[in-house]
């Protein structure tokens, strides 16, 4: 097995750092300080190519989901906040549209998201459907030339900055649970829309989002997929962008690792370093070997994306893990700081709400536990 990462991925990596040092680092106080991130960020991002797809000859490419996952882990190591936005974008909106739009759906939304003019978002969760998604009340119905849409989706990530938003709604209410569901691409600007930024204290600078459609008309042409189909694109969805969400909770615990580790190594407290000290020096070799534990499940993940091969039980194995070590070292990394920690423009303080917010994006831990024993179940 070749563990080696490619030098183009390596190029991509360093050219990657350096925007990064150039056009975030510089701004992210103010973000985190506003709660907001500019649009002209996106735009920033689409014009120098670092936003999932590649436009070749008319033809749009996904980027390789190793180079993704790398990348995202690298940006999240800075600010996971910033990293599920732009994941967000990629993965939950430009995504389920290239999967399953229309050549004209395609043709028309895919080229100026791109270049981060057009922002999408994924309206799906509600206060009541949650991992359970073919539970969800939204509706939709017939109308001439298009649909009718009523409900509210709960919690979007980028709502209050996208302009359209991938949504799915009950469309056929006396199917079966599987295909009762459709999603569409709505334009957030329509009659009827209107959102409520929530005050949520993860993933900062970040938006959460309530939105509500009350009458919101959807033209035909604007169903993406299959009628009763949109339960299986939304768990498609999903699956894939579980990859980059465990790079970006990768990120996350290398960024809290980083930083317990240089308080170890200055801090002195009964006369010696805490780095000194035994248990605590067992403490950092431990996590580090989980870090690297699920970064080689995350990379093996990734891999298996990039090379058609099946990748649900690795997907779910990388997130789980993923989780499970940025909990972990986020908490021990702000127990380092003591007191301090706690303080919200502490930079340490926004790891352990971060893990716990990757906890919850593309399932919870239980459910990827249930998705890796099904799969263990489908090969025994």
């Amino acid at each position: 097995m070749n563990f080696a990462i490619s030098d183009e991925v390596v190029k991509d990596l360093e050219q990657f750092t350096g925007f990064l040092r150039t056009h975030l680092e510089p701004e992210l106080a103010g973000w985190y300080k506003k709660e907001a991130i500019p649009r002209e960020f996106f735009r920033i991002l689409g014009k120098d190519g670092w936003l999932g797809f590649t436009l070749k000859n008319g033809e749009f490419l996904e980027q390789s989901y190793l180079k993704q996952t790398i990348l995202l882990e690298h940006l999240a190591k800075i600010s996971p906040g910033v990293a599920v936005a732009i994941m967000a974008h990629i993965s939950l909106g430009m995504v389920p549209l290239y999967l399953f739009g229309s050549e004209k759906q395609k043709k028309i939304y895919l080229p100026p998201a791109l270049r981060g003019e057009t922002l999408l978002c994924l309206g799906n969760t509600e206060h009541k459907a949650g991992s359970d998604v073919a539970s969800i009340a939204m509706q939709a119905e017939k109308a001439e030339g298009g649909w009718i849409l009523n409900g509210t989706k709960a919690y979007v990530t980028n709502g209050a900055i996208s302009d359209l938003a991938l949504v799915t709604a009950v469309s056929d209410p006396d199917a079966s649970r599987n295909r009762r569901l459709s999603m569409f691409l709505v334009d957030l600007s329509s009659t009827g829309v209107t959102r409520q930024k929530l005050n949520k204290r993860v993933w900062l600078p970040s938006d959460l989002t309530r939105l509500s459609f009350h009458n919101v008309f959807v033209p035909e042409e604007n169903l993406v997929g299959q009628q009763g189909r949109g339960l299986q694109h939304v768990l498609a969805t999903f699956t894939q962008s579980r990859i980059p969400i465990s790079g970006l909770t990768l990120g996350t615990a290398v960024g809290a690792f980083e930083a317990g580790l240089d308080r170890a190594k200055t801090r002195e407290i009964f006369g010696k370093r805490i780095v000194d000290f035994q248990a605590k020096s067992f403490e950092i070799a431990e996590l580090f070997t989980r870090i690297e534990a699920a970064r080689l499940l995350t990379l093996k993940a990734a891999w298996h994306k990039d090379q058609g091969k099946d990748f649900r039980m690795e997907a779910a194995m990388a997130k789980y893990s993923s989780v499970e070590i940025a909990r972990e070292v986020g908490i021990w990394a702000a127990d380092l700081f003591g007191a301090a920690s706690v303080m919200q423009d502490h930079p340490v303080h926004k790891f352990p709400l971060d893990a716990w917010a990757s906890s919850l994006g593309e399932g919870t831990q239980d459910v990827q536990k249930l998705i890796i024993f099904r799969e263990i179940m489908k090969k025994y």
